[in-house]
């Protein structure tokens, strides 16, 4: 256990060291209200993207159903109503 947290740590330490040597002259970046913009938009893409999802696999459940199941439903529905 002492063996796997030594090298858990000296990953960790050259990570934060590799990370922190950009090796770029200037340290400008995107700056907060940058990275808060940008990632409103990946979030509206994103919670697009669930429903559009799930109505591609409702077209495909319609494309690929048995048309046997939807004559089911039909009479299944048309023996309920009175005469």
């Amino acid at each position: 256990m002492k063996t796997l947290s030594t090298t858990i740590l000296s990953l960790v330490i050259t990570v934060s060291q590799a990370m922190a040597s950009s090796g770029s002259a200037d340290g400008e970046g995107l700056s907060l209200l940058a990275t808060f913009f940008i990632s409103f938009f990946v979030l509206i893409i994103l919670f697009q993207f669930v429903p559009g999802i799930m109505l591609f696999v409702g077209m495909l459940k319609g494309i690929f159903s048995s048309s046997t199941a939807h004559e089911n439903k039909k009479v299944a529905t048309n023996t309920n109503k009175p005469s």
